[in-house]
């Protein structure tokens, strides 16, 4: 079986999310509209798990007009990513990447921080730290804008979230390409349900409004207090 990565993905990464998760293309506009009421002049935007960069890139061409002055760093530890990263001096002036663990980044003046399905990624011993990192860094009435995949909390739902979206996933990759994917992702995504990522972010001192979901995926703003 050959390993699955999603930075080597054959289609490309941003397609292969776009068919994988449906409704993708549209958390991914909610994302970039809110963000038009967070960003700032002269504070940072983090996007953690940037992957190609494509999320920063549009806000920076969609926000520069009205806030020419923030800063926006893509946090990404794939290797794989970075062959895949393309600039345009003249639109992207603003944007620079942390290749790393984000673990190890200093979040500090975040106006915004998103994360596009990357917690679940993380070791569940460090989602904790790395919300409370991020909610130390944001500023008074900043955001972190997030999206996870999620267990349900009863076993009959999620049996029927599971199965409804194999249905879907079939319109779009082999029935052996979803088995070889889930096989491969089970010692890389280690989920919550709602409640524990609520109560992970609660914990942390923000105050979390969910915007989108679909099948058990969801995305929803952490308001820093």
């Amino acid at each position: 079986m050959t390993k699955f990565t999603f930075a080597t993905s054959e289609e490309g990464f941003d397609k292969h999310i776009d068919t994988s998760v449906r409704g993708y293309s549209h958390l991914w506009g909610d994302i970039l509209s809110l963000s038009k009421y967070f960003v700032e002049d002269y504070t940072q935007v983090v996007d953690i798990g940037c992957s190609t960069g494509k999320l920063l890139k549009s806000m920076i061409e969609q926000n520069n007009e009205h806030i020419p002055h923030a800063q926006y760093t893509g946090i990404e530890i794939e290797d794989d990513f970075y062959g895949n990263y393309t600039f345009d001096e003249d639109k992207h002036q603003n944007l620079s990447y942390y290749r790393g663990d984000v673990r190890d980044f200093n979040f500090q003046n975040c106006s915004l921080v998103t994360s596009i399905f990357t917690l679940q990624f993380m070791s569940p011993k460090d989602r904790q730290d790395v919300i409370n990192k991020v909610a130390d860094g944001l500023n008074t009435g900043g955001a972190f804008i997030f999206s996870e995949k999620t267990f349900s909390c009863n076993p009959k739902i999620q049996d029927m979230m599971t199965f409804t979206f194999y249905d879907y996933k079939r319109k779009h990759f082999t029935d052996k390409e979803i088995l070889d994917k889930e096989v491969q992702l089970r010692h890389m995504m280690k989920l919550n349900t709602k409640t524990e990522i609520y109560d992970m972010f609660n914990k942390a001192g923000f105050e979390v409004h969910n915007f989108w979901q679909n099948f058990n995926f969801m995305g929803a703003i952490a308001l820093k207090k």
